[in-house]
């Protein structure tokens, strides 16, 4: 089956946009794809204006680089290693194990159709994009020799290195592969072979792949190896065959809409603090998931939490296998909604005892865990039936939890976009561009879609993305807010608004990033309005915020050193505001304040500010696959929303806190719905909840690491003593909350409830289920 087709088979592709509401400014709505059947991705031939502002050279710096310009056949036969490596690290860019990270060199690396022959790994460099053609994705084969840890390798080990890598697993951010199949079919059965070393954090995104492996019964390929590191999102794959269609080891992770076909095991989770798995499809496998459990330390951690919702799962002997019977908290697992034909053991152990039978049947709502609900400090450790969560009808598809795939235009000809540079943004990093851009937006939206050309576009008061629009970017296009709009907290000023308040129709935003240049600390950097009345017709995917720790921003190691306490080090009021009559659904989000600057080699810990993380006070529907890390007051804020579906959401508290402690050095604004601070409450809330209801939490990591950066407080989880509030007039059910350094990992009215000392599962402890 030719790649296109097979992808197809699956239901990967994006459809063609939402049909767009009425009202937009356009006089010739753009009603479909115009590509011709023979015709390339936009991608290939639209023209490449992109540049990196703070590169040493922009002028003369690519970002965008096409294989076949370097070397590269994709004719199946002739070794393409070495050109599409070329491809990938040509322009001093942050690889070799000689960078640890860098934002100055990004790279969309592309690849036409074609079948690209590989003897060693591609070296996925810092800061990179790997992309196919979305019309006809194309195959990237491993020869018979191969010879590597990977196909694609996000962190390749330095050779003699003693289990040093290029990066810091941790500190692995942006990165991309989408379009492809990756086939080892070629390579012998009993060989390691490996489709992608994706050992990434946050930032992060695999999509659109499928990986061919060997079905012997013998074999010992695997679709993805990931031994480390903090992520991170994958969504739209599908693993054939293989020992592991995935084995992994990470602290967090989110999967969407992911599909095994005849693997011995699908999944193999050696570790975690917590892993949500939704819309999952199994078939013909010997083993669906393979869970290592046991280590209740850090030194013997192992899997703390595994969620998986909406999963279908046929002709496999064993759904979920732990690794020894658990009478006691030793690896939490929350089942929902799944749905078993043919499969004996529902949940099992290695030595063959069963926990729960299988059969043809659906798993409506089961956990294996600690179970605890309203003020009761007391908990039942369960293996059975728990609490089914509310699922307002709004946040559902056939049954399930909504999903939409990022949007990729594949259908759209080259004439249907129009780029922000050709109509004279400049991209620089210095000039004004917010009437270049706001110009753009209100002639073009709705006709064609907006290309952000690579690059870092200033704007100096407030942009206003119209309803209507559908916009992508290059290598995550930078647009940053600054001056003197921004400067005062006390009259906060929105940067991006996206729609209109009372605005209508669909919106789509992929591949930007939301940043300011300091001190900004009036900025609401995003204020989210539009309500598109189509489902999900109003997003964001692989879109990011990242506040300070690089260049260009004016809050790096030079202006903020950790411990300083300066008010240039300002970098918002408020990351982003979903409004009451908003809607949005949110994947791959990333909303963080820098902790560390990325430009500097040492990678140097930060004191910069930002008020707030995330506040929706929309009544929904919300989907939301994000994070929001090391914000004064808050990382997450419901006030007054309803119709909320939040995947695993990760964060982690300022580490310069309590010195100052919030609100400081901000003001509690009544206005914004900011949260109380109780007596001995001297960090930040990760999830402060208050009059909000139909609230459904489906995996949550949420971390305390310091103390005025010192770590002694990790020892006695003693790093703050609430992180998780929930007002009793809401209703909200939380299911695999992992919390770590906080003395109690959940609050009811600003009372601590849940206590962690209780929970202890690893380095973290671990809540199966919490409901009102």
């Amino acid at each position: 089956m030719a790649p296109t087709l097979l992808l197809l088979a699956y239901g990967l592709l994006a459809s063609a946009p939402l049909a767009l509401a009425l009202g937009s400014a356009c006089s010739t709505p753009i009603s479909g794809g115009t590509a011709a059947a023979g015709d390339p991705f936009w991608m290939q031939n639209i023209d490449h204006q992109g540049t990196s502002a703070f590169n040493p050279d922009p002028s003369t710096y690519q970002v965008f680089r096409n294989v076949k310009d370097f070397g590269a056949t994709g004719n199946g036969v002739t070794d393409d290693t070495d050109a599409i490596n070329s491809a990938i690290s040509s322009g001093s860019r942050c690889g070799d194990a000689t960078c640890s990270s860098s934002t100055v060199t990004p790279a969309v690396v592309f690849f036409p159709q074609g079948t690209y022959l590989v003897s060693s790994p591609i070296i996925a460099y810092y800061y990179t994009q790997l992309i196919g053609d979305a019309r006809v994705p194309p195959t990237i084969r491993a020869s018979s020799s191969f010879s590597g840890m990977a196909v694609i390798d996000a962190d390749p080990y330095i050779p003699n290195g003693y289990g040093a890598e290029w990066y810091n697993s941790t500190n692995n951010f942006y990165r991309s592969v989408r379009n492809f199949v990756i086939d080892v079919t070629e390579m012998s059965a009993t060989s390691s072979a490996t489709g992608l070393h994706w050992q990434v954090s946050q930032g992060t995104s695999l999509y659109n792949l499928v990986v061919e492996m060997s079905t012997a019964s013998n074999t010992a390929h695997q679709g993805i190896f990931m031994e480390n590191g903090s992520g991170g999102f994958m969504g739209d794959l599908v693993f054939n065959g293989g020992k592991y269609g995935i084995w992994v080891g990470n602290q967090q992770f989110t999967v969407r809409n992911v599909t095994f076909n005849n693997a011995n095991t699908a999944v193999y989770m050696d570790w975690n603090w917590g892993w949500t798995f939704q819309d999952i499809t199994i078939n013909n496998c010997q083993i669906g998931f393979d869970v290592r459990t046991g280590g209740l330390s850090e030194s013997e951690q192992s899997a703390g939490a595994v969620a998986i919702i909406d999963a279908t799962v046929s002709n496999t002997p064993v759904f979920v296998q732990t690794t020894e019977a658990s009478t006691s908290l030793a690896g939490s697992l929350v089942l929902n909604n799944c749905q078993l034909t043919d499969v004996p053991t529902a949940v099992g152990v290695a030595n063959g005892d069963v926990v729960l039978a299988g059969g043809t049947t659906t798993i409506a709502s089961w956990g294996q865990g600690n179970v605890y609900s309203g003020t009761n400090n007391g908990h039942t450790f369960v293996q059975g039936n728990i609490a089914a969560p509310t699922k307002p009808g709004s946040l559902l598809s056939n049954g399930r939890i909504f999903g939409r795939t990022r949007p990729q235009y594949e259908n759209y000809a080259v004439s249907q976009f129009v780029s922000v540079k050709s109509e004279g943004a400049k991209g620089d990093g210095h000039t004004d561009d917010t009437a270049a851009l706001q110009s753009t937006l209100n002639k073009y939206s709705g006709c064609n879609i907006i290309f952000f050309d690579a690059g870092t576009y200033l704007i100096t008061s407030t942009l206003t993305i119209p309803a209507g629009t559908q916009m992508i970017g290059e290598a995550w296009t930078v647009i940053m807010g600054s001056g003197s709009a921004f400067a005062d907290q006390s009259n906060p000023t929105v940067m991006v608004e996206v729609g209109e308040s009372g605005s209508s129709g669909i919106l789509e935003i992929s591949d930007i990033l939301f940043v300011t240049q300091g001190p900004t600390p009036g900025a609401i950097v995003v204020e989210w309005n539009v309500n598109s009345p189509s489902q999900g017709g109003a997003g964001m995917w692989d879109t990011h915020f990242r506040l300070g720790g690089a260049d260009g921003t004016n809050l790096q190691t030079a202006q903020c050193p950790h411990g300083s306490d300066s008010n240039s080090c300002f970098a918002a009021f408020l990351a982003l505001h979903l409004t009451s009559g908003s809607n949005a659904y949110l994947e791959g989000t990333w909303v963080w304040l820098a902790d560390h600057d990325l430009d500097n080699a040492s990678q140097d810990q930060l004191t910069i500010f930002s008020g707030r993380g995330i506040l929706s006070q929309s009544a929904g529907p919300v989907w939301m696959i994000g994070t929001a890390e090391h914000h004064t007051l808050y990382q997450y804020n419901l006030a007054g929303a309803q119709n909320h579906y939040m995947g695993l959401i990760q964060t982690e508290t300022p580490y310069y806190q309590p010195s100052p402690a919030p609100p400081s050095p901000f003001s509690i604004e009544s206005s914004y719905s900011d949260p109380s601070f109780p007596s001995g409450q001297t960090a930040a809330w990760a999830l402060y909840v208050q009059t909000s209801t139909d609230i459904l939490v489906f995996g949550a990591g949420h971390y305390s690491f310091f103390q005025n950066y010192a770590q002694t407080c990790l020892s006695s989880n003693s790093c703050q003593e609430q992180i998780v509030s929930v007002d009793s007039s809401s209703s909200l059910s939380i299911y695999s909350l992992s919390t770590i350094g906080s003395t109690y990992q959940l609050s009811v009215n600003g009372a601590g409830v849940i206590s962690q000392s209780s929970n202890v599962d690893g380095l973290q402890s671990t809540v199966t289920v919490w409901t009102q």
